[in-house]
């Protein structure tokens, strides 16, 4: 998605890639997360990260992806010293695959679709679906039943005609308000409306892109990216690893919808905020990650991420509340 206009203000550079996307296999995968990594390096600043790595602790360059990495015979210290360099230079954002599905029934099946869906944008619905979440354990098959028979609705090539697959999903749902899962979630579940989730469906049907696809977790995983990096006050250009998700009109709906959520309420925008209307989503441009060192540094840390959560601190969680690095277009 190349610039349409020029650059307002500040503006911040990021490399991302992800780790852990399967598809829209988000039930049968073997990794129950995706990581979506970013950092605001300079390509000499990345190549100079990456020559560290493979000289002084000695990883060959096929050992640079997280697997092979986390296995080195230094990757612990490697690890930390990976963790000082990238300190206020980098961001991860974690999307537990499970909870994404829950997300999507709340905002697909019980509001109006949207592309601001999954994200802070859209907040106000988040408590329904961690209410909905949190009682899948009282649940037991029925839960992964559930689950399953609303990817069925909402894939794009389904086994069994519309009605069928609608008609499954409300048997589904009715099996889990048997379970008296407690009065948040059964609220959720009974506001479960059939002509609803078909309108949805039909137009997912007829190929409304206006309405966000239903299973793919790295439109919500860019977005929540550029918003951190952005803080309201600057935009983002974006290098990302080739993915088939990121479309141009994808891409452009999402600019649209950042532009809207970006506004500010009268009389509390904060000094050097975005004019309004701007979205902080300025462009991105899709290489392959064997040409640019700043994404092989974005998934690396994403994989390392995936593979061990506990070192994603508030160090690497959140971009430095203000700009590092600020340049003109």
């Amino acid at each position: 998605m190349p610039l349409r206009d020029a650059v307002v203000g500040a503006v911040v550079e990021i490399a991302c890639d992800e780790s852990g996307f399967s598809g829209t296999n988000l039930l049968r995968s073997t990794a129950p997360v995706i990581t979506h990594a970013s950092v605001d390096l300079t390509v000499d600043e990345a190549v100079a990260l990456i020559t560290t790595l493979r000289s002084g602790f000695r990883f060959s360059p096929h050992e640079l992806k997280s697997g092979r990495f986390l296995r080195g015979s230094g990757a612990d210290e490697a690890l930390g010293w990976l963790r000082t360099e990238l300190t206020g230079r980098a961001n991860v954002h974690v999307i537990d695959k499970e909870f994404f599905l829950v997300t999507r029934i709340v905002d697909l099946l019980l509001v109006a679709p949207s592309y601001a869906a999954g994200t802070r944008l859209a907040s106000e619905h988040l408590p329904a679906a961690i209410a909905l979440h949190a009682a899948r354990h009282s649940a037991g098959n029925d839960w992964d039943a559930f689950l399953t028979a609303f990817v069925d609705c909402v894939r794009m090539k389904r086994r069994l005609p519309v009605h069928q697959t609608v008609q499954r999903f409300f048997e589904a749902r009715d099996a889990l308000l048997r379970h008296r899962l407690g009065p948040a979630a059964d609220e959720i579940l009974d506001k479960l409306n059939q002509d609803h989730v078909r309108t949805v469906l039909a137009r997912l049907d007829n190929d409304d892109r206006s309405v966000p696809p239903p299973l793919e977790p790295l439109l919500p995983a860019l977005a929540e990216t550029v918003l951190s990096w952005s803080g309201g006050r600057r935009q983002v250009l974006v290098t990302h690893d080739e993915q088939s998700a990121l479309t141009a009109d994808r891409l452009t709906r999402l600019q649209r919808v950042l532009a809207d959520g970006s506004r500010w309420a009268a009389g509390t925008e904060p000094a050097g905020a975005l004019p309004v209307g701007v979205s902080p989503l300025a462009g991105l441009v899709m290489v392959d990650s064997r040409d640019d060192p700043r994404v092989q540094v974005a998934d690396l840390l994403a994989g390392v991420a995936r593979r061990m959560p506990g070192i994603i601190d508030d160090a690497l969680r959140q971009p430095p509340p203000t700009p590092s690095r600020t340049a003109p277009w």
